[in-house]
């Protein structure tokens, strides 16, 4: 194993579940809901964005075969987790709050949970 797969992956400021803004690549300025969090790799899936289509061999369901759209991985860095307060992509801090650790929008102050 190299380093960089023993090493654990710092925390994320999104998690599965948050709705976030593309903030770069072809998709900037869409919104969707995160599917999925690949921690190792730093990247997310998010609903209805970064769209390709996947070209699948002939088999018992698609016996000709077929071209299915399927949302694939983000880099973390591309996306901003939207407020939601103001509904509006901020950027995350972390603070406690009854013991715990809770994130929250700096643009609000809204704690996200």
């Amino acid at each position: 194993m190299s380093k960089k797969e023993i090493s654990s992956p710092r925390k994320l400021h999104i998690k599965k579940g948050d709705t976030v803004k593309v903030i770069a690549g072809d998709d900037k300025g869409k919104q969707g809901r995160v599917l999925f969090v690949e921690r190792k790799k730093y990247r997310a899936i998010v609903e209805g964005v970064n769209i390709v289509h996947k070209h699948t061999r002939p088999n018992a369901t698609y016996p000709n075969g077929a071209i299915e759209k399927k949302e694939a991985p983000v880099h973390l860095s591309n996306l901003m987790l939207v407020d939601p307060k103001s509904n509006e992509a901020s950027r995350i801090g972390r603070k406690v709050v009854d013991g715990k650790i809770k994130r929250y929008a700096k643009k609000s102050g809204e704690v996200i949970d």
